[in-house]
């Protein structure tokens, strides 16, 4: 048979997992879980350079120039940071690898073939669970192997994570 005549593979062939973008962004919830960490800590700044503006009359002038700068720096945080890294905060499971994409200044994209799946694993902590989100990570034997796609819907997390159980148990042999 004449090597010339296979047919082309497609673009994101199954039989090989290729580094691409992700097809499901988390949910939407997740901004607002991004927002509370700045805006606690922003309000926080403020209040402790105000404090410090009204005690120690040496330091007034600089810690109000702290409060304005914690203030900006909040603002940009809880406004804009948010929404730029939900554009790229991606995640996706196909037949045969999970891929992941974060990140909201440096990109970093990882694919996990299911063969190499060890643990899979739910998250979620007090904001998390106020607003019905978890972050599920998937881990290999490799240091570098790990994910975690924080932001999906509670139950999306728990459904996804079962459903790689399931498909993991079916490799038997050492894919370390």
């Amino acid at each position: 048979m004449d090597p010339s005549s296979d047919p082309p593979l497609p673009a994101h062939s199954e039989v090989h997992p290729t580094l691409r973008e992700p097809a499901n962004r988390v949910d939407p919830r997740a901004k607002t879980l991004w927002r509370i960490g700045p805006l606690v800590l922003g309000v926080l700044g403020v209040v402790a350079a105000v404090v410090v503006a009204v005690v120690v009359d040496e330091a007034r002038w600089a810690a109000v120039l702290g409060a304005i700068l914690i203030a900006v720096l909040a603002v940009v945080y809880t406004a804009v940071v948010p929404v730029w890294r939900y554009r790229f905060h991606r995640w996706e499971v196909s037949d045969d690898a999970v891929y992941s994409q974060s990140g909201w200044f440096v990109r970093h994209r990882v694919i996990i073939p299911i063969a190499r799946i060890q643990v899979v694993d739910t998250e979620a902590g007090p904001f998390e669970q106020l607003l019905g989100l978890a972050t599920l990570t998937v881990t290999t034997a490799s240091s570098a192997g790990t994910i975690h796609i924080a932001g999906l819907d509670a139950e999306v997390a728990r459904t996804t994570a079962a459903d790689l159980t399931i498909r993991t148990q079916a490799f038997t042999d050492d894919a370390t």
